[in-house]
């Protein structure tokens, strides 16, 4: 039997499910979907080795299809409404070309089909710096993070991931060595030749550099009624810098 992928739902409607991305959670999308809920049943998924999901060795796109789909059978839904963020949206694009009666809407946030040079090993590297005997506070693991990731705002994003073991000591709530491990799965592109024939947003941030000009042909290629979109002063979290232009783009597109 597959495991279910633990998930927040919220508000009443028709299904809309939002991925997160890499080392990520449901909850860094709370907010936003709390707006959503007011027209959808938004469930906030955890995809495996993240958040709340179960653990496992192994780690790739199709597996993570293959939660999400056992997830939508376990809960029965049909007609859904996809929204990937990073990682999160190279699940979406695989699941709808692969499912793609199961998916009505699809959006992605700031990634395109295409191959990504690996990127994270600083990161990779400080969470693998911290050794929770030694550190045994919140302030300690950051100073522990703080030597490899100066920038605040991706220390508070991966700050968000320690959680209380035990009275004295603190862990991650990610599966750091399978996503260290299998880190190369991650930058893969969308496979050839595969197609998604649905209405489909994708969602660039203006600072970013995710989604290049060049990738439009691309992405047309993948999703020919693909819609483009840039979300001003967003980076790469895009939802969070500019979460009202974020909202007004996705909601736009769903009412079209």
């Amino acid at each position: 039997m597959s495991q279910l992928l633990h998930s927040k739902i919220l508000g009443k409607g028709n299904p809309f499910l939002i991925l997160h991305g890499f080392l990520g959670m449901g909850d860094n999308w709370k907010t936003l979907a709390n707006k959503f809920a007011e027209d959808y049943e938004v469930h906030l998924i955890d995809q495996r080795n993240h958040g709340r999901s179960f653990h496992s060795d192994e780690f790739d796109y199709e597996l993570m299809v293959a939660d999400l789909h056992n997830y939508i059978t376990h809960y029965n839904l049909e007609n859904v409404t996809l929204l990937g963020h990073s990682m999160g949206g190279k699940t979406v694009m695989l699941f709808a070309v692969e499912f793609p009666e199961l998916v009505k809407n699809l959006m992605v946030a700031d990634i395109s089909p295409r191959y990504y040079p690996p990127h994270h090993h600083e990161i990779l590297e400080a969470l693998n710096a911290v050794d929770f005997t030694i550190q045994k506070s919140r302030t300690a693991i950051e100073e522990v993070i703080k030597e490899y990731v100066p920038q605040f705002g991706v220390r508070q994003f991966l700050m968000k991931n320690i959680q209380r073991k035990s009275q004295n000591e603190f862990s991650f709530r990610f599966n750091l060595e399978s996503l260290t491990e299998n880190y190369e799965e991650i930058t893969v592109p969308l496979p050839s030749f595969t197609q998604f024939e649905g209405k489909t947003l994708f969602l660039s941030g203006e600072n970013s550099g995710y989604i290049s000009q060049e990738d439009e042909g691309l992405i047309h290629a993948h999703f020919p009624k693909a819609k483009i979109v840039t979300i001003k002063n967003g980076g790469h979290w895009l939802h969070a810098d500019n979460p009202t232009g974020f909202y007004t783009e996705v909601i736009d597109f769903l009412k079209e």
